[in-house]
């Protein structure tokens, strides 16, 4: 039996949610004070409570290509963000096999003041690839995203597009065994769109782990291993059963 290169269990992650007014003046912040009640005074009174996720279990083995999939608030991000250790978990735990590679938010890991040269350096050693081999596949990467034209343009310049293009040909050549994409490759073009699932295809062929945000369900359905439907920050479905898993989720969009 393969041990599992992520294991997670029980995961939550709760987040407080502030109803106080905001007030944008010394005249309107008195006046708050002096008509607020005694009791509204209390540590909690302004908050609620907001779990993103709760009680998520999950394994994922070498080889696996994960879809996760969501209406929009569902907690899919939020579990990414804890995977890439961008934000920790409320409660529960994770356990990690495995250099993992990022790609979330458009621009994340990269310094706008920077051109794509120094970003590349930057981006591939905070990924834990060493400055040396980063140098020896510089080349490589600035081939796969296609945009040489601009690669000593400060990156504050660059398009959405062109930023997805030179993360994800970062991200593919620091040897990453787990890759973790959020739904930014939506963001490029359908012919660079195809290029990157077509190499996600080629890793996971030879054990690399991927797991996907995506609302393109072909895609997942053509692609993915496994699938897990997140419903208001919980589990609903995982299933290596991707087109099952989808038939459903889809029907559940079309009765709300």
């Amino acid at each position: 039996m393969v041990a599992p290169c992520i294991r997670i269990a029980g995961l939550g992650k709760r987040y407080r949610l502030s109803h106080q007014h905001r007030v944008d003046s010394l005249k309107g912040w008195l006046t708050s004070l002096a008509f607020r009640r005694l009791d509204s005074f209390g540590p909690d009174s302004d908050y609620e409570e907001f779990w993103a996720l709760r009680n998520v279990s999950i394994e994922v083995e070498p080889g696996q290509f994960l879809a996760l999939i969501g209406r929009n608030g569902s907690g899919k991000s939020t579990l990414l963000k804890i995977l890439s250790r961008i934000i920790p978990p409320s409660e529960g735990s994770i356990q990690i096999q495995g250099r993992t590679a990022s790609l979330l938010e458009v621009g994340t890991g990269f310094h706008p003041e920077l051109t794509g040269r120094e970003n590349i350096f930057l981006n591939g050693t905070m990924l834990g690839c060493p400055i040396a081999v980063v140098r020896s596949r510089f080349d490589s990467i600035v081939e796969f995203s296609g945009i040489e034209r601009f690669i000593d343009t400060p990156v504050k310049h660059y398009s959405s597009g062109m930023y997805v293009r030179l993360a994800y040909a970062i991200a593919a050549h620091v040897d990453a065994e787990i890759l973790v994409i959020d739904e930014v490759l939506a963001v490029g073009d359908a012919e660079f769109q195809e290029k990157c699932l077509k190499h996600v295809e080629a890793l996971v062929s030879n054990g690399r782990t991927c797991i996907l945000v995506s609302h393109a369900l072909e895609q997942i359905r053509r692609m993915a291993t496994h699938v897990a439907w997140m419903e208001q920050g919980k589990l609903r479905e995982f299933s290596q059963s991707v087109s099952g898993v989808l038939d459903r989720y889809s029907e559940s969009c079309r009765l709300t």
